[in-house]
């Protein structure tokens, strides 16, 4: 699967992971795991060097995720402003 295949929904689900909240108490090969997770998910890039894998986080991704969040919000918000909507309609 590819980085942008992902739905928004399967993104959170990876950042929302409670193992991953609290990976300094877990072992190498579960973070390892997890890393590999978020690198597919473009949260984290990696970078081999020699024996050694350097990761970094992805900012462009955040702000990807960021932006949908505030695009269903404001669909919410409009959705909210009309008198007598239906759940699950928009305007």
């Amino acid at each position: 699967m590819g980085i942008y295949a992902m739905s928004l929904d399967a993104h959170l689900e990876v950042l929302a992971d409670p193992a991953r909240l609290k990976i300094l108490d877990l072992s190498q090969p579960t973070v390892s795991h997890h890393l590999k997770q978020l690198v597919l998910a473009g949260f984290v890039r990696a970078e081999r060097r020699g024996r050694w894998t350097y990761y970094e986080l992805e900012p462009a991704r955040f702000r990807e995720i960021a932006a949908a969040l505030v695009a269903f919000a404001e669909v919410a918000e409009r959705v909210a402003a009309v008198p007598g909507a239906a759940p699950g309609t928009t305007p």
